[in-house]
C-alpha cells in the first residue's frame, strides 16, 4: 500500500514549479489530489481535482474549500505553495510591488489556512506544510518587499504551531534556497554576480521531497521545519 493511500491533499499553485512536482508526487504516494491554481480548468477524475483559485481572493478560497469538503471530505494535508517572487533594491521597490508581495506571499496562505485550518481542527487531524523561502529567515540585498512577505509567512506558521498544539492539526514550514522555476526567467541569475546558476540550484522535485516527507510522518511527528539548499 502506498504511503498516503486514502489520504486527501489540496495543493495551491499546482499548475507548475513546486506546486505542480509536489501535486504529482503526493498523488505517486498514494494520495488523492485538490489542485489550486488561478489558471487550472475544473476537473475531476478518481484521483485528481482541479479547481481554478485565486487565493488571494477572500470570497472565492473558503467558496472553494467548502467546495473540496463537500466533495472529498476534509483534507489530511494542505500544501500552501503558491506566492510570487520579486527581486529589486529597497529604494527602487514601489508600494505596488511591496503591496503585491505581501498579497501573493501572506494574504494569500493567510486566507487559506483560514478556511481550512477550522475544518482540520474540528476533525482533529490534519497536516498544513507552507512553502517559505531560504529568505523567510536570512537577509539578502535585494529582497526587501520578498523578505517580508516570506518572514511574515513564517510569523504566521510559527504562531499556527502554538494555537493549535494538541489540537490533532500539525504544521511544517519548508523554506528552500533557489529553486530552478520560471520564477527567474526574468531575473536571469546566470548572467548576475553573486547568484547561484540556475544549473546549480534545487529543482522542484526536491522541494516536493520534502513536502512528501512531512507528509508521510507519523501523526504523532510534529515537523516543524525544513531548510533545503544547493549542495
Amino acid at each position: 500500500m502506498s504511503a498516503l493511500s486514502g489520504r486527501i491533499a489540496v495543493v495551491t499553485g499546482a499548475s507548475r514549479g513546486i506546486g505542480a512536482a509536489a501535486a504529482a508526487l503526493l498523488a505517486r504516494e498514494g494520495a488523492r489530489v485538490v489542485r489550486l491554481a488561478r489558471s487550472l480548468a475544473e476537473r475531476r477524475d478518481g484521483q485528481w481535482f482541479d479547481l481554478p483559485c485565486d487565493v488571494t481572493d477572500a470570497a472565492r478560497v473558503p467558496v472553494v474549500a467548502e467546495l473540496i469538503r463537500a466533495e472529498w471530505g476534509v483534507p489530511d494535508i494542505l500544501v500552501n505553495n503558491a506566492g510570487a517572487f520579486h527581486l529589486a533594491p529597497f529604494e527602487d521597490t514601489t508600494i505596488a510591488e511591496f503591496d503585491a508581495q505581501l498579497t501573493a506571499n501572506l494574504r494569500g496562505p493567510w486566507l487559506v489556512a483560514r478556511a481550512f485550518v477550522p475544518m482540520m481542527r474540528a476533525a482533529g487531524r490534519g497536516l498544513v506544510i507552507t512553502v517559505g523561502s531560504v529568505a523567510d529567515h536570512t537577509a539578502f540585498p535585494g529582497n526587501a518587499a520578498y523578505a517580508a512577505s516570506k518572514f511574515g509567512v513564517r510569523g504566521l506558521h510559527e504562531t499556527l504551531v502554538a494555537e493549535y498544539r494538541s489540537s490533532g492539526v500539525r504544521f511544517t514550514l519548508i523554506s528552500p534556497g533557489p529553486t530552478d522555476t520560471a520564477a527567474w526567467d526574468a531575473v536571469d541569475p546566470d548572467s548576475r554576480e553573486g547568484f547561484t546558476p540556475r544549473a546549480r540550484m534545487l529543482r522542484p522535485e526536491d522541494v516536493a521531497g520534502a513536502v512528501a516527507f512531512a507528509a508521510t510522518r507519523p501523526p504523532h511527528v510534529q515537523v516543524d521545519w525544513l531548510r533545503l539548499g544547493p549542495a
